[in-house]
């Protein structure tokens, strides 16, 4: 089973336009520094774009603006500026920020819902999950980072082979080329007898509540339970340090991730969407 989360995305976050106007003095685009964009209104910042590249290659932007006409001109930039195709990803509620994607071209990718999990194990169910007999659950930080690196490429050909890797949510940020574990310490991990790494767990938590943001099992190991017992270890984890809740971001077409969630008491609270172009 693989069960993407996480990651976090470049999602607009801009101010209510209040009034969408048109402004009254030229308004100019600057590149301010690689991939990033500032609209200039009489000298003043009234929009800025990003750009940045995923692990696997595809390259998302994010425009923040104040009213319309500063949205085009750094849609428009980025457009001229950038090779395709281009992503983005925007909240599924925000129809008017999805109109003004669609309007440059921009056409619905992939789904994704955003889990709030619960940790504590009387609502997960998950206080009595054990690994199956003989795999050992090692707790983040303590993984052997060689043997970490190595299943790294061998649990992304094998997502690749099925669902594709671009449902996978990845933190989007530019990596080397072959550098694909950023932070082992972060990563608890199932183990073998033999020593052989089967599956892991990736959490960040250097965001408002820690994200899962990988979970993954190697094909031959899937449906033995060890992807419940690296959620319990993590999960159980943060709830005895006063953690009350994680998130997790699922793709939609991801049944068995979705079933895994919602059987622990997940809640579903957004739905956001991937445009490409």
């Amino acid at each position: 089973m693989n069960t993407p989360s996480t990651g976090s995305h470049p999602r607009d976050t801009r101010p209510p336009l209040t009034h969408p106007i048109r402004p009254t003095h030229p308004l100019a685009v600057t590149r301010v520094a690689d991939h990033q964009w500032h609209a200039l209104e009489d000298d003043e910042v009234v929009g800025r774009a990003h750009a940045a590249h995923r692990p696997d290659g595809r390259l998302f932007v994010s425009v923040d603006a104040w009213h319309d006409t500063a949205f085009a001109a750094l849609a428009e930039t980025l457009l001229a500026d950038l090779p395709g195709p281009l992503h983005t990803v925007v909240d599924e509620t925000d129809t008017e920020l999805a109109a003004q994607w669609r309007a440059f071209g921009f056409v619905p990718g992939r789904g994704e819902w955003e889990y709030e999990v619960p940790t504590d194990p009387a609502v997960t169910g998950l206080g009595a999950a054990r690994p199956p007999a003989g795999i050992t659950v090692v707790p983040a930080g303590a993984a052997d980072e060689a043997r970490l690196r190595a299943l790294h490429p061998t649990i992304r050909a094998e997502v690749e082979a099925a669902v594709g890797w671009r449902t996978m949510p990845a933190e989007v940020r530019p990596l080397p080329p072959g550098v694909t574990v950023v932070d082992p310490t972060t990563y608890t991990v199932a183990e073998a007898p033999d020593g052989a790494y089967l599956g892991l767990l990736r959490l960040a938590t250097a965001t408002r509540r820690p994200r899962v943001g990988l979970l993954a099992v190697r094909t031959d190991a899937r449906r033995r339970g060890i992807a419940r017992a690296l959620l319990a270890d993590v999960l159980n984890g943060l709830h005895r340090s006063g953690v009350r809740t994680a998130s997790a971001e699922v793709d939609e077409d991801n049944a068995a991730a979705a079933a895994l969630f919602d059987g622990i008491g997940a809640r579903r609270v957004n739905r956001a969407l991937e445009l490409v172009r």
